[in-house]
């Protein structure tokens, strides 16, 4: 787990995008509705999220210095599933328009690599003078375990909107010695 070759990953992590994001705006929520997106952290995805968030803890860049800690390897940035959560909200429920207002993340397991998480959102509460949406978050991994759980505050959109993505920049991790800057 080096930079020894050049790994190129989409920034969306190789995915599979819709051919059409579509969101679901206030009045076509309801209690008990769901989304979920599913993702397997790879190398690269923790390598990108470093560069990325500036977060170079050793726990999850130096598998030597991984060794010597109570998960004994490399284990993804907690945020890193705070981020899945946030795609999830942006992208699918609500999706395109909603605004972030608040979230609570309670991580019970570490994410390692080739680990295949499963990210859940579910509307818990709406409360329609704000537009406002309670969303119980939660994030398991292959073998059914919570690794991350929480609530999600947003406000929902409006009106409904149906765009293609965006295309996404291609990412290319280098060894930091060929660094071009």
């Amino acid at each position: 787990m080096s930079f020894e070759s050049v790994v190129e990953v989409t920034a969306a992590g190789g995915g599979a995008e819709p051919a059409v994001l579509e969101n679901v705006p206030f009045d076509e929520l309801f209690i008990g509705q769901t989304a979920e997106r599913v993702k397997r952290l790879t190398w690269a995805d923790v390598q990108a999220f470093a560069a990325v968030s500036g977060d170079t803890n050793p726990a999850h860049l130096d598998p030597a210095y991984a060794a010597q800690t109570q998960f004994h390897d490399i284990v993804a940035h907690g945020m890193w599933t705070g981020a899945l959560i946030s795609a999830v909200l942006g992208t699918q429920l609500p999706g395109l328009g909603t605004i972030y207002l608040g979230q609570n993340l309670r991580f019970s397991r570490p994410v390692h690599i080739d680990d295949t998480v499963t990210v859940r959102v579910m509307v818990r509460e709406l409360q329609a003078e704000k537009r406002r949406v309670v969303l119980d978050c939660l994030v398991v991994n292959q073998r059914g375990e919570t690794v991350v759980s929480g609530d999600a505050l947003v406000m929902a959109p409006a009106q409904k909107v149906r765009r293609p993505p965006v295309a996404l920049p291609w990412l290319k991790l280098q060894p930091a010695e060929q660094d071009p800057a």
